[in-house]
């Protein structure tokens, strides 16, 4: 029989559920809950032992990091409340007062044992359990369900360890570079759409009225200044989500052993985002200052078409080396991190040559225009500051000193826990 080949749109597909974290996350959620229902069957008397796979929901995470550390809370979560409830049942009873004392308890408890999420879990797990009969019966049914769940959830994650997510936190990265440079090229071809005149055509009839200035504008570049002022502020919600990508990045890296250089990688993308956020916010300020110049020169262009045609270059190439800079820092550990360093300074010295020459022109307008001065130095100082950002030998200087902080973290760490084990001896 002919071989089927498997169609392309459902090769796909298959490779972006593959690398889709919710998807992931639900395959092997639904196995993890599966096994521990099945363990507990056989382990405990309920017959219906739905805590171990509720347990095993909440523990199975997307990174190995996040499974430890969520199983622990849980498992103390609900240690803490059957503790609680043994301790009612022996005094009091089940009464309308005593059931409003064993939440309030719970609550308070589950703050102070700092169960994070599972502060609830320490209330629920004391008043089913104080509500039976049997209590200690119970109980220990509740504790070893909850255990069973934490232990399937934990061992599924330890022998089938979870993707790494650094490939889908750094396409993130690269997209948010990218979405700046659209941004960044929209506001310089309006400048330049503003500051070409209108070709006067050969055959056209000679009009009554007088001619219209080519450049004076219509009050339109004002409202598309700060339509593009709303789009720079959107950018917050964009770093937002690339932040949330990146940290699940991160707690992937931990505990992995398939990574060894995880702190590198952490920081490498964490200081990357970094001077992304920055970059982001002074995009902010730089679209609020062209928005400020438009509204002062309302009816007329913004600056002569060949400073308008400087600052579209230089926005250009702003743009091109957020781009350069986002794939520089998503490739630090691949064969073409060096040609991205090479491409990033090349671009840089031509962003600065722009820079340079509309400098020059906006000097010789605030000469003419003495009361824009302000905000022409203002737009140059904002581009300054982006390229001062993604310099090369900037980024050197911050990872050194990131690594030098987390470094001196990590060794205080261990001092304090090597402290705290030979106290003992010492005494």
């Amino acid at each position: 029989m002919p071989h089927r080949s498997v169609p392309p749109e459902a090769a796909r597909l298959w490779r972006q559920w593959r690398r889709d974290p919710a998807v992931v996350q639900t395959l092997r959620s639904t196995a993890a809950a599966t096994i521990s229902y099945v363990v507990a069957l056989g382990l405990s008397s309920e017959p219906a032992p739905l805590t171990a796979p509720l347990t095993a929901l909440l523990v199975v995470q997307v990174t190995l990091y996040s499974t430890l550390t969520t199983s622990l809370r849980r498992v103390n979560s609900v240690v803490v409340g059957v503790l609680i409830a043994i301790a009612f049942s022996v005094l009091v009873g089940l009464t309308w007062w005593s059931l409003a004392l064993v939440i309030l308890a719970s609550l308070v408890v589950g703050r102070f044992v700092r169960v994070e999420e599972f502060v609830p879990e320490v209330a629920i797990s004391a008043m089913l359990v104080l509500g039976v009969t049997q209590v200690a019966d119970t109980a220990w049914d509740r504790v070893l369900e909850t255990l069973i769940g934490a232990v399937v959830g934990l061992l599924f994650n330890v022998l089938l360890v979870p993707p790494i997510w650094v490939e889908s936190a750094s396409d993130s990265i690269v997209d948010l570079a990218r979405q700046m440079r659209r941004l960044l090229l929209d506001i310089g071809d309006e400048l330049a759409a503003v500051a070409e005149p209108v070709p006067a055509s050969e055959d056209s009839v000679p009009d009554l009225e007088p001619e219209p200035d080519p450049f004076r504008s219509s009050p339109e570049p004002a409202e598309r200044a700060a339509a593009r002022l709303h789009e720079a502020r959107r950018l917050d919600n964009d770093v937002a989500g690339v932040d949330a990508a990146l940290r699940q990045a991160e707690d992937s890296l931990r505990f992995n052993p398939r990574v060894k250089e995880g702190l590198l990688y952490r920081i490498v993308l964490r200081t990357g985002l970094d001077t992304l956020e920055i970059a982001a916010v002074v995009l902010r300020v730089l679209a609020r200052t062209l928005t400020d110049l438009a509204k002062q020169r309302r009816g007329t262009a913004l600056f002569r078409p060949d400073t308008s045609l400087a600052l579209e270059e230089t926005l250009r190439s702003l743009g091109d080396i957020l781009v350069s800079f986002a794939v520089l820092v998503t490739s630090d550990a691949s064969p073409g991190a060096e040609t991205a360093e090479s491409r990033l300074a090349a671009e840089l010295a031509s962003a600065r040559s722009a820079r340079d020459r509309a400098a020059a022109l906006l000097w010789e307008e605030a000469r003419e225009t003495p009361d824009l001065w302000q905000l022409h130095g203002a737009l140059l100082a904002e581009i300054d500051r982006v390229l001062d950002e993604l310099d090369p030998d900037h980024r050197g200087r911050r990872l050194m000193e990131e690594l030098d902080r987390t470094t001196r973290a990590r060794e205080a760490r261990r001092r304090r826990v090597t402290s705290f084990a030979t106290a003992p001896r010492r005494r």
